[in-house]
């Protein structure tokens, strides 16, 4: 292991810890926030429930007096410690399509069994230099970031529970520093095998062993697995159902070392036979494709089509898009991923992963590959393109990026479904100690008077301008307030996961009624939920819808292009295509009302939300 300034988790722990508000700025700030929402009586029943949620004497505040404590506690390194594993680990509806995410990278032209070996060989280089903490930390504008999430990149897996899941990883008090597991599980045709990338002496396999062990693994696997036995398809159950589904497994003799092949494996490569028809197409099979040929609880899937295209499916529980930047940028500027400690070996050892399946199971199984192909059914995508509008295009108009294109998008909804609705943006905050992402609430009440200047008649292009300048300068400042962690949504969302956890012993026995109020309830229900991940490495960034009337916005804004990817359940595709339409109407029009007046010199705001 190096040491030194530049060793990966060098600045972990003095990086300065995310600031915990007061009771009163979260809650004058969500009453800020969901104003534009709610209509007048809305707004005054919610007032009404904050004004008593604030009392002295309220349960509020024995909440945050307990938050504070643990916040002080030694060992702790942010008061959201806690409030992840219950944001993440503890939903209980499937992952698959509904939280994990994807890459679509840049095309190569190299053939699948080329492509899988140079990025298997290329994420191996990367945790080889990881386990030597060689992997410079990131530093952005002179900060350096948290380089935490890194520890979740291999052999982490999630575990379904029925109640709250867990996580299987290194770097823990159960299995400390690096994993010393020296494979990976591929999938082709819903057959599963272990394949060793790193020879018994710790040496990794160069990229023409590992094609050759890819080569012998297709040709194994060249019949379709039989109905009902891709365990896989299990990984897109409930969370719940699929713990059930587990233990079952794990009463079959030879399953639990099954499991711990599957658990404590690498990463995951998935070789498919499909070649997309187009961009949309290998998108939406990165994100909900064969459930019998993916793992989705493994942190990391490396998946490359039959004609060489590739892309990523990430769990989100402890990775979030800045992280998974950083390692695909890196693992792509690799030449083919070509290592100089890669001599040949031979082709490496490798054998299938069987499970021992009786007819219930092997009906659960099947039962589980249906659901979910009927659930990625029910689900519409699709893409939206500029080729001639990019992130410099914005500054050279004066304005932020990341503000342009989410008005942009309040446009387009408030002409597709008649409304502005809320609009949820992740916002990256990994220069605080552990940190990950604050929710952005973006609907301010300048979003709503530009939005209805756009399209009243008696506005000029100069009131339309102003009001467009000043919702972007908004945007900027709210965006600044959430990345200096002054954020309510999360503070307030952790208060009442206390009340649940331990309400008994603080005296909060009555219901919180905070959290009825017409104010956390819309502020919440998200029309539009959008997140950014700029890398020209990647062609698309992919996320699914988060509620029946949910449009997911996945962005790449690079410098001369952006690209979108939209995903909204099918029910309501139709406002969905309207949607991308109005986009696409109003990115040219606001271009040109904004063209028609000079940029201001201090208007370049930098503030984008980066993929959560």
């Amino acid at each position: 292991m190096t040491s030194g300034q530049n060793t990966t988790f060098a600045y972990e722990d003095s990086l300065p810890r995310i600031p915990l508000p007061t009771l009163e700025e979260s809650c004058a700030r969500f009453l800020e926030w969901c104003a534009p929402l709610l209509t007048p009586d809305q707004l005054a029943a919610t007032e009404a429930e904050v004004a008593a949620f604030l009392r002295p004497d309220g349960p509020a505040r024995r909440l945050h007096a307990a938050l504070q404590e643990y916040d002080a506690q030694e060992g702790v390194h942010s008061w959201l410690d806690t409030f992840w594993p219950y944001r993440y680990l503890g939903r209980r509806d499937r992952i698959a399509l509904n939280a994990n995410f994807i890459f679509l990278f840049q095309d190569t032209g190299q053939s699948q069994v080329e492509r899988a070996a140079g990025l298997v060989a290329s994420a191996v280089g990367y945790k080889l230099l990881l386990d030597d903490e060689r992997i410079p930390p990131v530093v952005q504008r002179g900060r350096p970031l948290s380089m935490e999430q890194n520890k979740f990149l291999f052999s982490t897996t999630r575990i379904p529970g029925p109640v709250q899941d867990t996580v299987r990883a290194p770097y823990s008090e159960e299995w400390p520093g690096p994993s010393r597991a020296r494979h990976i599980l591929v999938f082709h045709r819903g057959n599963m095998f272990r394949l060793d990338v790193l020879g018994p002496d710790g040496r990794p396999y160069s990229p023409g062993d590992l094609a050759a062990g890819l080569h012998a693994i297709m040709k194994a696997g060249a019949a379709p697995a039989a109905p009902g036995t891709s365990v896989g398809h299990l990984t897109t159950k409930a969370r719940a159902e699929w713990a059930a589904s587990r233990e079952a497994l794990l009463t079959h003799p030879g399953n639990a070392d099954a499991l711990e092949t599957v658990e404590t494996a690498l990463f995951c490569l998935c070789l498919e036979d499909l070649v997309p028809a187009d961009d949309l197409a290998a998108c939406d099979h990165l994100l909900h494709g064969d459930g019998g040929n993916r793992w989705f609880d493994k942190a990391v899937s490396l998946i490359v089509f039959a004609d060489g295209q590739a892309g990523i499916n990430v769990e989100h529980c402890g990775l979030d898009g800045t992280t998974i930047l950083s390692f695909v940028d890196t693992i792509l500027g690799s030449p083919a991923g070509e290592h100089p400690e890669a001599p040949a070996q031979g082709e490496p050892d490798f054998r299938p992963v069987e499970f021992a399946l009786d007819d219930a199971l092997r009906a659960d199984v099947q039962a589980a590959a249906d659901a979910f192909a009927a659930y990625g059914a029910a689900t519409a995508a699709t893409t939206v393109s500029f080729e001639d509008f990019g992130a410099n295009h914005a500054k050279e108009l004066g304005v932020s990026p990341d503000a342009f294109v989410q008005l942009a998008y309040q446009l387009a909804h408030r002409r597709a479904k008649g409304l502005v609705g809320a609009t949820y943006e992740s916002i990256a905050t990994r220069q605080y100690r552990r940190g990950r992402t604050e929710a952005m609430r973006v609907v301010t009440p300048e979003v709503v008077r530009f939005v209805t200047a756009m399209d009243d008649p008696a506005a000029d292009p100069a009131t339309r301008r102003a009001a467009f300048l000043a919702a972007a300068a908004k945007h900027v400042a709210r965006a600044k307030e959430c990345q200096a962690g002054q954020a309510p949504e999360q503070h307030l969302w952790e208060l009442q996961l206390i009340a649940q956890r331990r309400g008994a012993e603080l005296g909060v026995t009555e219901p919180l009624a905070l959290y009825e109020t017409p104010g956390w309830t819309v502020m919440r229900d998200d029309y539009l939920s959008t997140s950014s991940a700029p890398s020209t490495n990647i062609r698309y960034f992919g996320f699914g819808a988060t509620s029946e009337k949910c449009i997911g916005i996945a962005y790449v804004l690079l410098p001369q292009r952006f690209n979108i990817y939209l995903s909204t359940p099918r029910p309501v595709a139709d406002a969905m295509f309207t949607f991308a339409d109005r986009l696409r109407e109003a990115i040219g029009e606001l271009r040109q009302l904004l063209a028609a007046t000079p940029p201001e010199p201090d208007a370049h705001g930098e503030m984008a939300g980066r993929a959560g």
